[in-house]
């Protein structure tokens, strides 16, 4: 044994060998120790940290230990008795408990050296203290805060640390606690604090006045951040706290934090008899702003080249003004003396708005977010949104006078956004760090995020003032053209803000305002030379056109000069320019569609007949998955054409150069038999033929059905056939030859071809069709195929496109489901339920399947045996298990939907019978384990579900082993649901109660027909288990979140230009 005389340490009868632990844990963390050495010591300290004794030695450890990681061990070893067994302990241990950390904490804090010296070891025990805080404050304690500041006075370290105690404490209450704590415990501590916060004010402002001592200052500054955000406001605005705070702002060392602290009062909203300490806070920090950063400083070059410290100072200068602007503006709005103030804080504003630091240009986009949405809904006229507003007389009151006040600085910010725009989804071409350009190969989700607010941004600012806009952004263009401004970002950033505010202005205007644009775009990609530049303006030329739909709608020559300049685009081998060409070409084809199949004036033919004559020649130089993209585009055209038999006619023509090939491949295989199929060049050829033909199907739904009907046959059999040539080359080469080149190539086209029927079934507007017509002939290839090939073969494609088969018919199936689950059912559960990792495509799929089954065809569900159907609920299981989110969520939708089915059913008694008692059993083990959060919404519906059942007339069968127990061993159901739920708890939590469980389950009874009610039950019960310990908590309120977003999302939609281009339904005509 590495350590002799080790297995001492589990003794409890006799004395600790601290020296002993000393060395284990020195092997442990010495770096480069010997790793046998390591993992000998690892096994001691997890024997020692598991033994439920192992706190008893703490206080020797933490006496007597050398060594600082074993304190930390100690240390590690008490907080976790106090999380998890702290009320289980006798009084007179927690008692001592307590008297040892305080004592502790009072010695290491009171000599200034040892204070500075162990920072971060007594910063660990503050944790510990205030984590028996939680459990023991007030009730048990309740002089602990009179206790805390009566030692602060002692010494001026121990006060520095008193405060940061009393930090950790309001933090840990007001910021951590949500799904921490029980919300009748935050209330419990909230109130503690406020009742003793008069004595925490006393000592901060003592310390704030006498002190002469920068840690303890700077300390105490830290700990009043911490409570600003919820003190009794008298604290704050009657008491000498404001004043303190501003004489100390101007002083560097701490400037900092002095502005954090005025910046969360400046935040806070209250009644208006505080209004001129507000106003009196606000024109104090910007008269002392202009001394230490004079107004002609250059904030972002200042930002730069500046310390740590500066830095901070500027992104605290922004926090404070934006907090202040969002809730006080309108105080600064009311005299003239008070508006130059605004204007200045203002300025400073758009000044720290240059800054090259995303986390400081956040917070400044966000409040002018806000502003501009403040000041379009403050004005009458903004319901009325597109035409130019009318600003009232200055003085008036209204947003008119608003508007007035606010012009120069939003004609700022206009040049800000534009020279600052982020670059939307739509632009694939990027600058690289080289400086070169190429096509964009990772989203940037940030980039997205903040184009969509500075997007929005834009548009108010649009709809306050048309001209000023169009005038600023037409005349950089112009300094585009001429030279004088010219650059690939101040290029991009210009042409991503004209898009962006598309639908903004009246249509006239925006007429006006984009020929002039557009033209300029074409003048400028003329006159410039280099193959760089003119990708740069080619994709900022498709970005514009593609954002404008509703004016190419409307100028048939400008439509067709844009779609010939993106066939043009089409040849430039430049990366990404085909691609953007491509994916401009499918959006203005979705909203431009009916104006490529009608006789425009001027014209001789509608341009489609154009396009088919030459797509040959325009597809030419572009890649398989472009092609593929061009097929969808033009489906698309061919769609909104009315007269049948026209187009059918476009349907063959668009068809006709991949059914040429295709054909050709056949009559090969007619006459050479299937081998000549095998060629790579042959295989790839197939797939991409197949490809097309979905594209195709995509964007012309029903009108496909001849071309499909005309291929049909021939699709099948290229599918039996790669089936039997893939199943010999297993049979040949064993399981490995599934992963060879070849296989891998027969078997994309074999899913080509599942992707082809499935998309055509989903279009397919005759379901009757699809039931007589495809399914039949594709049983025996498809479904017998995939039960006859080894696990690495099937095609998860299989599962879903009898799920898209089964939405479409519903009904129409149920003779055939004994059959599908029969092909795929077990072998499909064998290959996903051996781990969570295999085949992930096969699990959604199989998953989504069975949901279709249930909610189609849920009498096919009675024909199957007991076994089966507990294979079907067992498979369900294991779904939601899953920690996969998107498995998870559709095993628990399709156990809540299979239940909602059973309880109406026939079958009611003996499916609750079966699986009653273990679904409960699952659904709080998913619960509980802290993997699943995400899916709690749904464990709620579901346990809510199940509770209401075991009360209803439904379910009239006993739920408890009768045969056992006796019929009349419980009243009913409900009761011995109850005594079973709260059994489970308390053998699964060793810390809940009998009676805490019982008061738990009856509290779930008693919620269950308010689910807002039930849910915050279930949140408190999970704090009370303990396994919502120090992790994000989030996802257990995503559903409230979600709530509030849908509705913002309502009402900024509702102003014109704010939805997209591309998701405004704007009709065929």
């Amino acid at each position: 044994m590495a350590f002799p005389g080790a297995e001492k340490l589990l003794d409890f009868s006799g004395p600790f060998d601290v020296p002993m632990l000393d060395q284990i844990i020195a092997a442990f963390y010495t770096p480069g120790a010997d790793p046998t050495m390591r993992s000998e010591a690892e096994k001691v300290m997890t024997s020692l940290q598991e033994h439920e004794l192992m706190w008893t030695r703490a206080d020797a450890i933490l006496e007597q230990s050398q060594n600082p990681n074993t304190k930390f061990f100690a240390l590690q070893v008490l907080d976790g008795v106090i999380k998890y067994r702290w009320n289980a302990l006798p009084d007179d241990q927690r008692e001592g408990i307590k008297n040892f950390i305080s004592n502790l904490i009072i010695k290491l804090s009171t000599d200034a050296t040892s204070f500075r010296r162990d920072r971060a070891f007594i910063n660990k025990i503050n944790n510990v203290l205030v984590q028996i805080l939680k459990h023991d404050w007030p009730q048990r304690w309740g002089s602990f805060v009179p206790d805390l500041v009566g030692a602060a006075k002692q010494s001026e370290s121990l006060c520095e640390n008193c405060m940061n105690i009393l930090r950790l404490l309001s933090e840990e209450v007001f910021d951590f606690s949500r799904g921490e704590l029980t919300q009748a415990k935050i209330t419990e501590l909230k109130n503690a604090l406020n009742t003793d916060f008069p004595i925490i004010h006393e000592l901060c402002e003592f310390v704030l006045q006498h002190s002469q001592r920068p840690e303890l200052i700077q300390q105490t500054l830290q700990t009043l951040h911490a409570f600003l955000s919820w003190i009794p406001l008298g604290y704050i605005f009657e008491s000498t706290l404001l004043d303190t705070l501003l004489k100390l702002s101007p002083v560097p060392e701490f400037r900092n934090v002095a502005l954090q602290c005025l910046g969360e009062i400046g935040g806070l909203a209250v009644e208006q008899k505080y209004d001129a300490h507000f106003v009196k806070l606000y024109v104090t920090v910007i008269t002392q702003l202009q001394q230490i950063l004079p107004r002609s400083v250059k904030i972002a070059e200042a930002y730069a080249n500046g310390g740590d410290d500066e830095q901070a100072y500027i992104q605290n200068l922004a926090i404070f003004l934006t907090q202040f602007f969002k809730h006080h503006v309108t105080l600064l709005e009311q005299t003239s003396e008070n508006q130059a103030h605004l204007l200045i804080g203002l300025e400073y504003l758009l000044n720290i708005s240059y800054t090259d630091e995303p986390e400081v240009f956040k917070v400044c986009l966000d409040y002018w977010h806000v502003l501009v949405c403040d000041l379009y809904q403050s004005d009458g006229d903004a319901a009325g949104g597109g035409a130019e507003f009318s600003f009232a007389p200055a003085g008036g009151g209204g947003g008119g006078s608003r508007r007035m006040l606010y012009a120069g600085s939003m004609s700022q910010l206009r040049l800000l956004m534009v020279s600052r725009m982020a670059k939307p989804e739509e632009v694939l071409i990027v600058e690289d760090e080289n400086g070169n350009i190429v096509r964009e190969t990772l989203k940037d989700n940030d980039v997205l995020v903040q184009y969509k607010i500075m997007r929005e941004t834009l548009i108010y600012l649009a709809h306050l003032d048309h001209k000023d806009t169009e005038t600023q952004m037409l005349e950089k263009l112009s300094n585009q053209l001429n030279g004088k401004e010219y650059s690939w970002n101040v290029l991009n950033t210009l042409c991503w803000a004209i898009g962006s505010i598309s639908g903004s202005m009246a249509e006239d205007q925006e007429n006006r305002f984009l020929v002039t644009a557009i033209r300029d775009l074409l003048n400028l990609c003329e006159i410039t030379r280099g193959k760089d530049h003119k990708a740069v303006i080619a994709s900022n030329i498709m970005y514009v056109v593609g954002q404008y739909p509703r004016f190419l709608r409307l100028h048939w020559k400008f439509l067709k000069t844009v779609v010939n300049k993106l066939f043009e685009f089409m040849h430039e081998t430049h990366p990404g320019v085909q691609d953007m060409a491509c994916d401009t070409f499918l959006k203005i084809a979705i909203k431009c569609k009916r104006k490529f199949v009608i006789m425009q004036v001027g014209e001789h033919e509608p341009f489609v007949d154009e396009l088919l004559r030459g797509i040959g020649d325009t597809i030419r130089d572009l890649e398989p998955h472009q092609i593929h993209t061009f097929y969808e585009a033009v489906g698309h055209m061919i769609a909104s054409e009315v007269n049948p038999a026209k187009r059918e006619e476009y349907v063959q023509r668009l068809m006709e150069p991949p059914n040429a090939t295709w054909n050709q491949i056949m009559a090969q295989a007619k006459t050479q038999g299937g081998e000549c199929l095998k060629p790579q060049e042959v295989i790839k050829n197939l797939g991409n033929i197949l490809k097309t033909n979905t594209s195709a199907c995509i964007s012309l739904g029903q009108p496909f059905q001849n071309q499909m009907s005309a291929i049909y046959a021939d699709v099948l059999n290229v599918y039996k056939l790669y089936s039997e040539l893939i199943s010999a080359s297993i049979a040949e080469g064993g399981p490995y030859a599934s992963r060879t080149s070849l296989v891998k190539a027969m078997r994309t086209v074999k899913r080509e071809v599942l992707r082809l029927v499935e998309t055509f079934v989903e279009r397919c507007e005759d379901p009757h069709l699809v039931a007589q017509q495809l399914v039949p002939p594709m049983m025996d290839p498809v479904l017998g195929d995939y039960a006859r090939n080894v696990p690495d073969a099937r095609d998860a494609e299989v599962l879903s496109l009898y799920a898209a088969i089964i939405n479409k018919v519903e009904g129409a199936m149920i003779d055939e489901v004994p059959k599908i689950f029969e092909a795929v059912f077990e072998c499909t559960l064998q290959m996903i339920t051996v781990n969570f990792e295999d085949y992930p495509d096969h699990r959604l799929k199989f998953f989504a399947l069975l949901r279709a089954i249930t909610n189609h065809c849920f009498r096919a569900l009675f024909t199957l045996d007991p076994s089966q159907l507990k294979l079907v609920v067992d498979s369900i299981v294991w779904a939601f298990r899953h920690t996969e989110r998107n498995i998870a969520e559709t095993g628990l939708n399709l156990l809540l939907e299979m239940t909602k089915f059973f309880q109406v059913s026939e079958f009611c008694n003996q499916f609750h019978q079966s699986f009653y008692l273990s679904l409960v059993q699952e659904i709080f083990a998913v619960m509980t384990d802290g993997f699943h959060k995400p899916g709690f919404k749904l464990h709620a519906l579901i346990l809510q579900n199940l509770f209401t059942i075991a009360e209803s007339d439904q379910l009239s069968a006993p739920l408890w082993d009768a045969a056992k127990l006796g019929p009349a061993a419980y009243p009913n159901n409900a009761a011995f649901v109850k005594e079973h739920v709260a059994n489970l708890l308390t053998t699964s939590f060793p810390n809940m109660s009998a009676a805490e469980a019982a008061v738990l389950v009856q509290g779930m009874f008693d919620y269950k027909t308010d689910l807002t009610a039930f849910k915050n039950h279930l949140r408190d019960f999970l704090v009370q288990t303990k396994q919502f310990k120090s992790s994000d908590n989030s996802a257990m309120f995503a559903e409230e979140q979600a709530a509030r977003q849908a509705a913002e999302r309502a009402r900024v939609e509702a102003i014109p230009g704010m939805l997209p281009p591309s998701q405004i339904d704007m009709g065929d005509d």
